[in-house]
């Protein structure tokens, strides 16, 4: 078993966290320039993250995450945010390619336009769509990464999207994609992992 087989084979999503456990800002800020090199289409970086470690903010979030109680024991609550306008920064995400010579003044220009109408042509559901989607992987590696660090996390989706929007002062751009507790598990209790399905029941080639 390789190194990364066994990192993902022991990523589990932690029900408990041990109280008072500190992650200093620069383990996170680590963690983030790792998670930058996430795929996104077209290179738009459509997430966003918003750490939450001061205690009184944290519970607001609780109170917002149904007041489950990992939120409060987690050494930080992070809120995934997706910017559905995320396309509207191709231009400036290109400039570089642009002045390295990589790409021509045409190139660069049919890019952006390209980019540009790839969004506003499919209208207001997709942009959400692709929000959450590219949030979405950007928040996989986000776990995977802090677990290879000795951290354990917990993807949630119980959350009022709008309470914690107005506990976070979130922008209307970005949409919740999902909420990731973070700290050291407490494994008393722990139960065995649950049931996964063989491949056959969720994978099929050529056609379903």
């Amino acid at each position: 078993m390789n190194d990364f087989t066994a990192l993902l084979k022991s990523r589990r999503s932690a029900t408990k966290f041990i109280p008072n456990t500190d992650i200093p800002d620069k383990e996170l800020e680590e963690m983030f320039g790792l998670v930058k090199f996430a795929p996104s289409a077209f290179n738009l970086q459509h997430a966003h993250y918003v750490v939450v470690k001061d205690p009184e903010l944290k519970t607001k979030v609780h109170e917002a995450a149904s007041k489950q109680y990992k939120v409060l024991t987690a050494s930080a609550a992070i809120l995934v945010l997706g910017d559905t306008e995320a396309y509207k920064d191709a231009a400036k995400i290109n400039e570089g390619f642009l002045h390295l010579g990589v790409m021509s003044k045409q190139e660069y220009d049919q890019t952006v336009e390209y980019v540009n109408a790839f969004y506003e042509n499919r209208g207001e559901t997709f942009k959400r769509e692709e929000a959450i989607r590219n949030a979405s992987l950007s928040a996989m590696l986000f776990m995977l990464i802090a677990k290879d660090r000795g951290w354990d996390t917990c993807p949630m989706i119980g959350f009022d999207p709008d309470a914690m929007r107005a506990a976070l002062n979130i922008p209307d751009r970005y949409v919740p994609a999902m909420l990731i507790t973070i700290g050291k598990e407490d494994v008393s209790g722990q139960r065995p992992r649950g049931y996964r399905k063989p491949t056959g029941e969720f994978v099929t080639y050529n056609q379903f």
